[in-house]
């Protein structure tokens, strides 16, 4: 009897470690600024401020939601974003007009600027779209607050970045690359504002 407990508790050993060994492993992702962006020669005393993103609750999880046939979408279970998205989106466009404003005083918190006016900037993204294989799509509304001037500065940016391969990477610099666009149109509006 012994001998047939034991071939049991190893049988069901086997399997428990088996089932172990095929289950899938998640991946993370986080965007980053576009490294293709390069600055528009303005000066680096300039203090931004990036205000908390809005995002669409259909994306606001950790899973990549990839948009499929017709209506169809579908939260990707084992492809998940390495940190809540709206940060990421934040720090990102923060990034992207770091660089192209030539600036090293963005930043996505309240600054002490000790007397020195600071833009701000707020962007409501409206579709954040992820097509695997072919297109990332991000619609963003955005408002910019110039320190002088009372008022806003109101844009809309709608990107459509192609997915160069079938990977999640590609997927993901896709979107790097839209963002980019949203960050290039913020940051010329801001440098117009300022020659005007």
């Amino acid at each position: 009897m012994t001998r047939a407990l034991i071939s049991v508790v190893i049988a069901l050993l086997g399997v428990s470690l088996g089932g172990c060994a095929s289950s899938p492993t998640s991946s993370f992702y986080r965007l980053k600024p576009d490294a293709a962006l390069t600055a528009m020669g303005t000066a680096a005393s300039l203090y931004v401020v990036v205000n908390p993103v809005t995002i669409p609750a259909l994306v606001d999880r950790p899973q990549i939601v990839v948009s499929l046939a017709g209506n169809q979408v579908w939260p990707e279970e084992f492809q998940r974003w390495a940190e809540p998205l709206k940060g990421n989106i934040q720090r990102t466009i923060a990034g992207d007009l770091a660089v192209l404003l030539g600036s090293e005083h963005v930043s996505v918190y309240g600054v002490d600027t000790s007397g020195v006016p600071a833009w701000r900037v707020r962007v409501d993204i409206m579709q954040f779209d992820s097509v695997l294989g072919n297109m990332a799509t991000i619609d963003a509304l955005w408002t910019i607050w110039p320190p002088d001037q009372a008022a806003p500065i109101v844009g809309r940016t709608l990107a459509h970045e192609p997915v160069q391969g079938q990977a999640y990477d590609a997927l993901v610099a896709a979107h790097d690359r839209a963002l980019g666009s949203v960050s290039r149109e913020i940051a010329t509006a801001i440098v117009k504002s300022q020659t005007r």
